[in-house]
């Protein structure tokens, strides 16, 4: 899962022909110092210790205390995949769309790490699709058509996360399941169910290339097929 973060910052990077000017991973998950120095909700919603979150939660513990890089309880959950943990802060009233430092939450950290079950229940519990995240002002739906995430972006489109979206790099769902995608059977996928659900097909990117523009340069022949077959939107 780390890897898969640092893959995406690095893809990122030479996508926008920044090098080494991205410094810092997409996502930050607890790395080891940080949580064997948690207490009190971080610690038990990190190891899934009901019996301990159900004790703080009753003494009247702080729901969404946050670490010292703004990760809640649920954050950390989430990132643990402790689904019963992440249940039980939410019915006690924690907020599910809350911001950690790098401005992302429970729902586009589940979302890049293709936690489709995690992911499932944070929506069904009633977090927010559609948030504006991270420092590209993008959005759960961006960041999982980016890493062709495609049942995580069918998830995400069904609970009514916007489609057409423009992220602070002028790029949509669609334009990053190409840009930064392989061409593969995911990122196809993926950009199939953002063409099925309705996503636009005219946005373009900064220097006004359409999407069968960006997917014609790369030599994406599945994807051109698949954009050329739909009427211009």
């Amino acid at each position: 899962m780390a890897m898969k973060r640092g893959i995406w910052s690095g893809v990122l990077a030479v996508a926008l022909g920044l090098g080494a000017s991205v410094g810092v991973s997409a996502q930050v998950p607890p790395l080891a110092a940080e949580v064997l120095a948690y207490e009190g909700l971080h610690r038990a919603a990190w190891h899934g210790d009901l019996p301990k979150l159900k004790s703080l939660v009753a003494s009247g513990a702080n729901l969404d205390a946050r670490d010292a890089r703004s990760r809640t309880p649920l954050h950390v959950a989430t990132y643990a995949r402790q689904r019963e943990a992440v249940k039980l802060l939410a019915k006690a009233g924690a907020n599910l769309d809350q911001l950690e430092d790098d401005r992302y939450d429970a729902v586009t950290i589940a979302s890049v790490a293709d936690d489709v079950t995690t992911l499932t229940l944070l929506l069904s519990l009633g977090a927010n699709a559609g948030q504006t995240t991270s420092r590209y002002d993008g959005t759960a739906l961006i960041a999982a058509a980016h890493l062709g995430h495609d049942e995580v972006v069918r998830r995400l489109i069904a609970a009514g996360a916007p489609l057409d979206h423009v992220n602070n790099l002028h790029w949509t769902a669609v334009i990053e399941s190409i840009v930064l995608g392989d061409g593969g059977p995911r990122h196809q996928r993926t950009l199939a169910a953002l063409v099925d659900a309705g996503a636009s097909l005219k946005l373009s990117d900064r220097q006004g290339n359409t999407p069968v523009q960006l997917a014609r340069a790369r030599g994406y022949t599945a994807m051109v097929k698949l954009l050329e077959g739909q009427r211009a939107r």
